[in-house]
C-alpha cells in the first residue's frame, strides 16, 4: 500500500538496528512509502507529514515520569534521552489522532506518556525467576510463554487468536494503565496478588483510534509459520492499513 509522500515515523535508539529488524516487517506488510527513522538528539519531525508512529524496543523509562518520589531500581537501565524525546512525540501524535504502534519499550513509554506507570523489575515485583521473560535474541527468537487476549478486545478481533506463544525480552512491565488505554493481553502465569497478571498488550479505549502496544517483539516473528507468525504479520498489516486510511 502506498501513502504518497506521507512518511511512516519510526522512533528508535539505534538506526541500524531499526533498519535490520523493524523496517523489513513494515515493508513485508505492504508499506511502500518513505520511512523516517528518528532518534534522541534530533529535532522532533513535522507530524503533519506523518501517517503513523512506530515506537521500537530499547532500555528503561525513568520513574520520575510517573512518580517524582520513586527511585530507579538497581536492575533498571534508564534511557533518559529517549524518554525526553519520545514522551512529547507520543503526546503530539496522540493529539493528531495518528496510528501508534508500540513494541516492548514502545508499549511501556506509550503508557507512561499518556499517564500510566511501570513495574521497574518483573522478577522483583512478581517474585519469579530472572529468565522468565528473557529468552532468545532479535535474530533467534525463542518463544517460551503464551499471551492471553481479552475476548472482546479489538486486538483479539484483529489477530483472530485468543492465545498464542510470544518471544519475551524484558524486565519491566506496565503497572497502572493510562486512562486512555486498556489492558487487553496478559501472561497468566506471572501474577501478583495486588496488581494481577503481567500486562502484555494495550489498546486505546476509543475505537476510533488505532493505538496498540505489545510487550513482545512481533518484528522478529513475521517470518515464522504458525499462530505466532500469523499474529505478528496481522499486527503490522493492520498498522499499515490504518495509516493508509488515516
Amino acid at each position: 500500500m502506498s501513502s504518497g509522500n506521507s512518511k511512516l515515523l519510526v522512533s528508535c535508539k539505534n538506526k541500524s538496528g531499526a533498519e535490520k529488524h523493524y523496517l523489513p516487517a513494515l515493508r513485508s506488510a505492504g508499506w511502500t512509502g518513505p520511512i523516517h527513522l528518528a532518534a534522541p538528539g534530533e529535532a522532533l519531525p513535522d507530524l503533519s507529514e506523518v501517517s503513523g508512529l512506530l515506537l521500537t524496543g530499547g532500555y528503561d523509562i525513568h520513574p520520575c515520569h510517573w512518580d517524582a518520589k520513586e527511585t530507579v531500581h538497581p536492575a533498571a537501565e534508564v534511557d533518559a534521552d529517549r524518554d525526553a524525546f519520545e514522551i512529547p512525540l507520543i503526546r503530539a501524535a496522540w493529539a493528531l489522532n495518528l496510528p501508534i504502534f508500540g513494541i516492548c519499550r514502545g508499549e511501556q513509554v506509550l503508557n507512561v506518556a499518556l499517564g500510566g506507570s511501570m513495574i521497574q523489575d518483573v522478577p522483583d515485583h512478581f517474585g519469579c525467576e530472572n529468565t522468565r521473560h528473557q529468552h532468545g535474541t532479535p535474530d533467534v527468537p525463542d518463544m517460551h510463554h503464551r499471551v492471553q487476549l481479552a475476548p472482546g478486545s479489538r486486538l483479539r478481533a484483529l489477530l483472530g487468536e485468543d492465545v498464542f506463544l510470544v518471544n519475551s525480552r524484558h524486565h519491566q512491565a506496565v503497572k497502572r494503565v493510562a486512562a486512555p488505554l486498556v489492558a487487553v493481553g496478559w501472561h497468566l502465569d506471572t501474577i501478583h496478588p495486588e496488581t494481577g497478571p503481567l500486562i502484555e498488550a494495550l489498546e486505546a479505549t476509543d475505537p476510533h483510534r488505532w493505538v496498540f502496544g505489545v510487550q513482545w517483539h512481533p518484528e522478529n516473528l513475521v517470518n515464522l509459520k504458525g499462530p505466532a507468525g500469523d499474529a505478528a504479520r496481522d499486527l503490522f498489516a493492520a498498522f499499515i492499513l490504518a495509516m493508509g486510511h488515516n
